[in-house]
């Protein structure tokens, strides 16, 4: 358990230099809207810094969501676990960039083929953000679609979509 914490609370310190890094940069471009899904992303299409995969941004009432994904497979077949992403979710206020770390998140994978997503995993805050590892087993695109209810307690769903090459 304590070696879990301390796996999960050093991939969160080696998040932030790149998650400080997509704040300045405005090539993400937002995207508003409830149900529309950031376009698929595969390891080469989407942005990388400092080892995450960073996912577009979208925007869904006034509330920015950034996606990052960090590829832990090696390390944790190590240990014998099946996950082998590490995925993290930060907000952000549209129109003042304010970070919103307050609330509670869940995440719902849909895997290559699916048509039901799997059930909601709840996702720990940790370093301003919320996060959990997870499992995508297979190649093909994913949906991955963030459910939240923050500290304004709006309940707001952002759909993401990456792809496993």
């Amino acid at each position: 358990m304590k070696r879990g914490i301390l796996i999960l609370s050093l991939l969160a310190l080696l998040t932030l230099p790149a998650y400080g890094m997509a704040q300045d940069h405005s090539a993400h471009g937002g995207q508003s809207g409830k149900a529309a899904p950031a376009a698929p992303q595969s390891g080469h299409e989407a942005m990388m810094h400092g080892g995450a995969i960073m996912l577009p941004e979208l925007t869904v009432d006034g509330v920015k969501g950034m996606v990052h994904l960090m590829d832990t497979g090696a390390m944790m077949a190590k240990m014998g676990k099946k996950e082998n992403y590490h995925f993290m979710v930060a907000f952000s206020e549209a129109a003042t960039g304010k970070a919103i770390s307050q609330g509670s998140v869940a995440l719902k994978i849909t895997g290559p083929g699916e048509a039901k997503a799997g059930e909601p995993l709840a996702l720990m805050a940790m370093a301003g953000q919320f996060g959990a590892d997870i499992s995508l087993p297979g190649k093909g695109l994913y949906t991955l679609e963030v459910g939240s209810k923050l500290a304004d307690g709006a309940k707001r769903q952002f759909k993401f979509q990456y792809t496993v090459k």
